[in-house]
């Protein structure tokens, strides 16, 4: 990390998104800060799908080579820390770190993910992303023969309940509790011969994050290998909202087709912005925030250029 406090672009938020932005400034000759606190929410998550090129491929491993790659281009710049403050300024923003740096920068993307809320269930959290999977088009290929379930209740139970019948046609859902389904949702679900159980949950009984059982509050079980459960969330930074950024209704960055959030000089892109949570998406939308983003400092220099 070079000693210099003040950049073209701070990028808050070094996974894929992140780097996926970097590598583009950097090539663009933009002198770039990225700062990052190293917990991306797949870190439990040992192999990545649907990303062509890089398909079983550990997704740490996919975001060490990216920062590999990104950091040979001179002009960018890596820090681990975490961003925890924001002021704008005349000349656009600073940004404070837990460590007590204060950085510059004319533009800032916020490439920091989002932060699932692991429901009250031991062994929960220790299952996500392992054997506790909350997407089939990541995961279902690898697992469509191993005996699956879904743990979750409301709208999300049925949606879930459709989409994983393509790759696992015997399901049971557990509601943890009394169901939120609508009357005919249980009738739709029941009839494709998919139970609903509403037993309230204390535990995942599990080896190193792969589960083995469902034990319920009357000291029951029931034998699984798999789970499907979708979580609520939370922006995992906060100062884009500081900053006066909108939200979605679904919590999300609220962006236009190329990144930009309802601030001026202020990117988002990644998780933050679109529920479609993937890899191979994240850096996508990491390659249209920098095109526009750089365009904009080339247009803004040339009408200042005299």
């Amino acid at each position: 990390m070079a000693d210099n406090k003040s950049f073209d672009v701070i990028i808050v938020g070094g996974s894929y998104a992140g780097f996926s932005v970097a590598m583009s400034l950097g090539r663009a000759l933009r002198n770039v800060l990225i700062i990052d606190s190293g917990l991306p929410c797949n870190r439990q998550t040992p192999h990545s799908h649907n990303f062509i090129t890089q398909d079983e491929e550990k997704p740490s491993a996919i975001a060490e080579k990216a920062k590999k790659q990104v950091l040979k281009y001179d002009t960018v710049k890596f820090l681990t820390d975490l961003a925890v403050s924001r002021t704008k300024t005349d000349k656009g923003f600073e940004i404070s770190t837990q460590s007590g740096k204060i950085f510059s920068a004319k533009k800032l993307v916020f490439a920091t993910g989002l932060k699932d809320i692991m429901p009250n269930i031991k062994g929960f959290s220790e299952c996500w992303g392992i054997t506790v999977l909350h997407c089939p088009y990541c995961h279902g290929y690898e697992v469509k023969n191993q005996k699956t379930e879904i743990l979750v209740s409301g709208y999300a139970a049925f949606h879930l309940a459709q989409l994983i019948r393509n790759w696992k046609n015997d399901l049971t859902i557990f509601t943890n509790g009394k169901s939120e389904l609508t009357q005919e949702q249980t009738d739709e679900i029941k009839r494709h011969n998919i139970s609903i159980v509403e037993k309230e949950i204390t535990s995942l009984k599990h080896k190193d994050g792969v589960v083995e059982e469902i034990i319920f509050s009357d000291n029951s079980t029931f034998q699984l290998k798999v789970i499907y459960s979708r979580t609520p969330f939370e922006q995992h930074c906060k100062i884009p909202e500081l900053l006066g950024c909108e939200l979605t209704e679904q919590g999300l960055i609220k962006v236009d087709a190329f990144q930009k959030t309802t601030v001026d000089n202020i990117f988002a892109c990644g998780d933050n912005t679109n529920p479609l949570r993937a890899v191979s998406y994240a850096i996508s939308t990491g390659n249209i925030t920098e095109v526009l983003l750089n365009n904009a400092m080339i247009e803004e220099e040339f009408l200042r250029w005299q």
